[in-house]
């Protein structure tokens, strides 16, 4: 068994600006994992809010190195990764156990959601992502977002604009689902007031409406609002999900953020035990990145994997969204390829 990574820039098309942020890009990492002439593959990124920079990705996977090439068959790893790498940091822990679920899959010749005991992998709609941007911008871009045939919308909040940038989605994009995410950019009074106001509008969840750590807060807002309340960032963990069952709607599942396919399962299966539902999110991300999620959008009420949208040159390809629908390639692993000169669609300006 062999490890193996390389490095390079992801560039967004325009900069995401978000209510503690603003982003041009991050560095990602290709993560391999090889045996027998295969190639399982899986992605990182960057993050500052989870700090996870380059420097740390890559010493974690020279430390990973060793272990993994005591390993003699790739199912016998995969059966131990979440003891092997339960330690490093979540996206470490996603993009190699992506790359390990690709690798048995092809190996057995099979896609990922098939080796998981998933339906086929049929089309699914995803959602836009619309920053912070003036109303009259963020409904220029609604408009030709429905005309591409996106039919779910997320708009980004937390500043002066927010009413007024969800009132011209709404007048640009009449039959949308409309997602809201703050980013944990309000107080809860002010969600509670502000999910008042825009109930016209026909929201269909928020997220993380207040700051991450406070989880009575966010039970507070679900109990005085018609709106369903999700959870992101304070709902990492099975642990997370459990003290937040009965007071919220649903919950976010992002693979970087929990550790993968293998965690966002069991997060998965314990949130909809509880009746809750689920989003499947992510962050900016290649298609190799994004693709482990597609694999698990059976599984979810909102699929929100546009990462790889927002891209200004995608380097894999295979999952689609372009038209604002996944639809998974249907051959072994992931499903997903390096993209070559002249395939790489680009999402509506």
């Amino acid at each position: 068994m062999e490890l193996t990574w390389r490095s390079y820039p992801l560039v967004l098309r325009e900069p995401l600006r978000i209510s503690r942020s603003s982003m041009a890009g991050r560095d990602a990492v290709q993560v391999t994992v090889s045996h027998d002439g295969v190639s399982g593959h899986g992605e990182l990124v960057t993050s500052n809010y989870q700090r996870l920079d380059l420097t740390t990705a890559v010493t974690t996977l020279v430390g990973l190195a060793g272990r993994i090439a005591g390993y003699l068959d790739p199912e016998t790893l995969h059966a131990d990764l979440s003891t092997l790498a339960g330690a490093v940091p979540p996206g470490v822990r996603a993009a190699l156990d992506a790359a390990v679920h690709d690798l048995v899959a092809r190996r057995a010749g099979v896609p990922v959601h098939r080796l998981l005991g998933l339906r086929d992998g049929t089309p699914v709609g995803t959602a836009y992502t619309l920053g912070l941007v003036a109303p009259d911008a963020a409904g220029a871009t609604a408009r030709r977002l429905v005309a591409a045939g996106f039919t779910t919308l997320k708009i980004k909040a937390g500043d002066a604009d927010d009413l007024a940038r969800v009132a011209a989605v709404r007048a640009a994009a009449p039959q949308a689902r409309l997602l809201l995410d703050p980013n944990g950019g309000w107080n809860a009074e002010q969600a509670v007031r502000l999910l008042e106001a825009m109930a016209a509008h026909r929201v269909d969840a928020v997220e993380q409406p207040v700051p991450p750590g406070d989880p009575d807060g966010l039970a507070w807002i679900a109990a005085r609002t018609p709106v369903p309340v999700v959870a992101d960032e304070d709902a990492v963990t099975v642990t997370d999900v459990r003290r937040l069952a009965g007071s919220v709607a649903g919950v976010n599942v992002k693979l970087a953020k929990c550790g993968g396919i293998t965690a966002a399962r069991e997060i998965i299966h314990v949130a909809t035990g509880y009746g809750m539902d689920v989003m499947l999110g992510c962050l900016v991300a290649s298609s190799l990145g994004i693709a482990p999620a597609v694999h698990l959008s059976a599984r979810a009420r909102w699929v929100d994997l546009d990462g790889h949208l927002l891209l200004a040159d995608d380097p894999w390809t295979g999952i689609g969204g372009h038209d604002g629908t996944l639809r998974l390639a249907g051959t072994s692993g992931l499903g997903v390829t390096p993209a070559g000169t002249g395939d790489r669609a680009v999402a509506p300006r």
